[in-house]
């Protein structure tokens, strides 16, 4: 199963808070306490976002964080990148010289535009489209499927 982390996933909690204000510098304390997440969580992710230059950090009296740019400029990859590093689904989707069968694998072109698909995808969500409600659930299948007549001789499960 391919997935993030779950500090990649507390992040984009982290980071939707914040966006939701965008002019306010927040405290870590009231991240934690907004977002249900452990303050010691909190401060490693906000450590983490602002290495990546992702979050600003104030200090003082009124310090705290606030985005370093606006939520619609910050992609998801940037954000899955600070927390898991750069985007790869296999060591050599990422750069050459990382596996010893390189040069005999029948698959290593395959899973460079897997990766590059999904480099694509994250690039192209920002944080501010994550922060959007979902779609409504469409249930056009279902519909179609309850008003079709069966066809005479089928099996039904009634």
């Amino acid at each position: 199963m391919l997935r993030v982390s779950r500090l990649t996933d507390y992040a984009t909690v982290v980071m939707a808070f914040i966006a939701t204000h965008p002019d306010h510098v927040h405290s870590a304390v009231q991240i934690a306490e907004e977002t249900r997440l452990e303050l010691p969580t909190v401060s490693k992710l906000l450590k983490t976002l602002g290495h990546a230059s992702l979050v600003e950090s104030f200090r003082g009296v009124n310090g705290g964080y606030r985005l370093a740019r606006p939520a619609t400029e910050i992609s998801l990859a940037e954000i899955v990148e600070a927390l898991e590093g750069p985007l790869g689904m296999t060591e050599c989707s990422i750069a050459e010289g990382q596996c010893d069968r390189e040069a005999q694998c029948g698959v290593r072109g395959s899973w460079q535009q897997i990766n590059n698909v999904l480099d694509i995808a994250l690039r192209a969500v920002s944080l501010a489209d994550m922060m959007k409600p979902p779609p409504p659930k469409r249930r056009i299948a279902m519909q179609v499927i309850e008003s079709a007549p069966i066809p005479a001789g089928a099996a039904t499960t009634e």
